[in-house]
């Protein structure tokens, strides 16, 4: 199987995007929707939905909880194109594939993301149906081999070493403080883990990640991120805390568990994207 994904591949995603979407206008921003978390989509207005199988070259969503297409139309009035669903490593696919959305996104001219995915709480604070402002991440797929970078660069789109002291755009981290403050809203903060999935960590896996910083720990995202950021797009991450981390064995953690609790948070993060994007 072919490992990376070439810009004749992305660029005819692209195209086909274009031809189904009359008086097409690039979106402000591309907002991937997490586990649970699919409901956003649903007030998409004037929207067009494109099923990932009938794009090009696009893989599947195969995970309950993730619709599998692509939403385009307008949200608080500013172009949007929401992947409501998304697509992960440990369905079988490539680091290229996972993130050949976000490579879409970005010949179709977008310059933001806003990432939310469901995510297991390390921090022994937070607890489920708290959101947490993603303001770092943990790149533990990337350290063992499975950075999506790897293959040959797309000089087109970005530097073959990319930096990443600000994965998270730093405005955008104040800006939706101040919107959860305004709104009310209790918000987190923390750093992300991303591991490959798809079991659940052990006790000792969520040990080691807490000592290593961690206060949040999912499957996805930060791929995503790291593409994004090679292309220059500037990024926003929200985290839905669907449980609480099982640190001594004495609890068992469910997909069901995660979808039940994406219902209660998908209206916080709702707000907080609403707010976002009409300061963008």
């Amino acid at each position: 199987m072919q490992n990376f994904i070439t810009l004749e591949q992305i660029d005819s995603s692209a195209q086909a995007i274009k031809k189904q979407i009359p008086n097409f206008r690039e979106p402000i921003a591309g907002i991937i929707l997490g586990s649970g978390l699919n409901d956003l989509a649903d007030s998409v207005q004037n929207a067009v939905r494109i099923s990932y199988s009938d794009l090009p070259n696009f893989p599947v969503s195969t995970v309950h909880g993730h619709a599998g297409r692509f939403v385009i139309g307008e949200l608080e009035g500013k172009p949007v194109l929401v992947m409501q669903g998304r697509i992960h490593y440990y369905e079988g696919y490539t680091m290229g594939q996972i993130t050949l959305p976000v490579r879409v996104m970005q010949r179709l001219g977008i310059p933001n993301l806003i990432v939310t995915n469901a995510a297991g709480g390390v921090h022994p604070d937070f607890e489920p149906g708290d959101v947490m402002l993603i303001t770092d991440q943990l790149n533990l797929m990337g350290m063992s081999g499975l950075n999506p970078l790897m293959g040959p660069n797309l000089d087109e789109i970005g530097t073959r070493f990319p930096d990443m002291s600000r994965p998270y755009d730093h405005e955008y981290l104040a800006l939706t403080r101040k919107i959860a403050k305004d709104s009310g809203l209790t918000l987190r903060e923390g750093i992300y883990a991303g591991l490959s999935g798809p079991s659940f960590e052990s006790p000792a896996d969520l040990r080691f990640l807490r000592l290593a910083g961690a206060d949040a720990v999912g499957m996805s995202t930060v791929p995503e991120v790291i593409i994004a950021r090679h292309g220059n797009m500037r990024v926003l991450g929200l985290s839905g805390i669907s449980n609480k981390a099982n640190l001594d064995g004495s609890t068992m953690t469910t997909h069901e568990e995660v979808i039940e609790a994406g219902r209660v948070i998908t209206p916080k993060i709702e707000k907080i994207i609403r707010g976002v994007l009409q300061n963008l």
